[in-house]
């Protein structure tokens, strides 16, 4: 039962990850919005940058962790293969 509710939180796709990325940058540029308003000038507009580059930056490792899973899991389901096509007596797992 954990389990299934574990894997409620783990982003499988792109789309899912493009909709994390699009709510952390909602928040940002709120954030960003309330820096701008609280400190005005140069100071409020480089914690705005601060804000809206920090997605940047997540949605970069996001993205990068769902390419490097998706690979891995790939290369797993080949190397079962392979173990099975080696003994056609055994059954895959």
């Amino acid at each position: 039962m954990l389990r299934k509710i574990g894997r409620l939180f783990v982003i499988k796709t792109h789309w899912e990850a493009y909709m994390i990325i699009y709510a952390l940058a909602l928040g940002a540029v709120e954030r960003g919005s309330v820096y701008l308003g609280r400190f005005p000038g140069f100071g409020g507009k480089l914690l705005f940058l601060a804000c809206t580059g920090a997605v940047f930056m997540a949605g970069g490792k996001i993205l990068d962790c769902i390419k490097y899973e998706k690979a891995e899991r790939l290369a797993r389901s080949h190397a079962a293969a392979a173990v099975v096509s080696a003994h056609p007596d055994r059954e895959a797992a």
